[in-house]
């Protein structure tokens, strides 16, 4: 009986080390510019347009833009996927990835828009 009691804590042992192992691999922070070109694993970085100007790549499979960090540091956003609604509009956009070659290469964009709910003022439609 003692044996199968070593056994099983032995594989929830296992089981609590793999899940705090996987949990803390899937946990991005928020950080800089500058830290970001420094971190090795993918990273989050919150920030505004710096332009409205939005280029998509010529095959089509991109967008590229200039965000500015909290900090007002400048990186060039590259996107490889479909270009979210209302990125020109965005109060802030959160961009995931890493940065290489001098670019900022985001797997996933957050955009935060104007609220549709709201008028110009800042009061609630009704």
């Amino acid at each position: 009986m003692k044996k199968r009691h070593g056994i099983g804590i032995g594989i929830i042992a296992l089981f609590i080390i793999f899940s705090v192992i996987s949990f803390k691999s899937s946990l991005t922070p928020y950080v800089t510019f500058a830290q970001a070109k420094t971190m090795n694993g993918s990273v989050q970085v919150r920030g505004v347009l710096t332009s409205e100007r939005v280029i998509m790549t010529d095959d089509g499979k991109a967008v590229k833009f200039k965000l500015q960090d909290e900090k007002g540091q400048e990186a060039l956003i590259v996107y490889k996927g479909t270009k979210p609604d209302g990125l020109e509009q965005a109060n802030s956009i959160v961009a995931i990835g890493k940065y290489q070659n001098n670019e900022f290469i985001a797997d996933k964009l957050l955009v935060k828009c104007p609220s549709k709910y709201q008028s110009a003022q800042g009061s609630v439609k009704q």
